[in-house]
C-alpha cells in the first residue's frame, strides 16, 4: 500500500522522530511512503523510510526535482504550489498526518472527503482523524482500516 505521511515543514527533534519512526516502519512493512518531498515531518519520514530500503516520493510544489530532500528516491515535479496538496492525497491509500498547520489540514480534508483512513500523531483533533500516540499505533491503523 502506499501511504501519503503529512506534516509540518519545520518540527522539533521529538516530532521528527516520530516522522522518521513512521517512515521506517512503513517500509519495513513494504508500504511506500509519499510525501510532500520538502523538510520536516516530510524529510523525516522519507529519511526512514528510506533508511529502511523504502523508496520514498516525493510531489514538490515548484517545478525544480532538485528542490526535494537528500531522502527522496523519485521527485515529482508540479508547478502547483500548495495545490500539490491533492496529488500527495491522492497518491496514497492513506494518509498519517503528524503535527502540521493548514497545509496539512487540507490534505486532511483531502484524505477524509476521498474516504481514506487518516492515523493522527499530534495533529489536528477533527472528526474522522483517529488520533494515536506512538509511529506504531499510527501505522497499525492505517493497516487495519485499509483492510475492513
Amino acid at each position: 500500500m502506499r501511504v501519503s505521511v503529512i506534516g509540518g515543514s519545520t518540527v522539533g527533534d521529538e516530532l521528527y522522530e516520530q516522522a522518521r519512526e513512521v517512515g521506517r516502519l512503513l517500509a519495513e512493512h513494504d508500504h511506500e511512503v509519499v510525501c510532500g518531498g520538502l523538510g520536516g515531518v516530510m524529510e523525516a519520514a522519507a529519511r526512514g523510510a528510506k533508511e529502511a530500503g523504502g523508496h520514498p516520493i516525493g510531489i514538490l510544489p515548484g517545478e525544480d526535482r532538485e528542490m526535494a530532500n537528500e531522502y527522496i528516491e523519485t521527485p515529482i515535479a508540479t508547478g502547483l504550489g500548495n495545490a500539490r496538496n491533492a496529488l500527495v492525497v491522492s497518491n496514497g491509500d492513506a494518509a498519517i498526518a503528524i503535527d502540521g498547520s493548514t497545509g496539512t489540514l487540507s490534505e486532511i480534508a483531502l484524505a477524509l472527503d476521498a474516504g481514506k483512513p487518516v492515523g493522527g500523531l499530534d495533529t489536528h483533533d477533527i472528526e474522522g482523524v483517529e488520533a494515536v500516540e506512538t509511529p506504531e499505533a499510527a501505522v497499525e491503523y492505517v493497516e487495519s482500516a485499509r483492510l475492513s
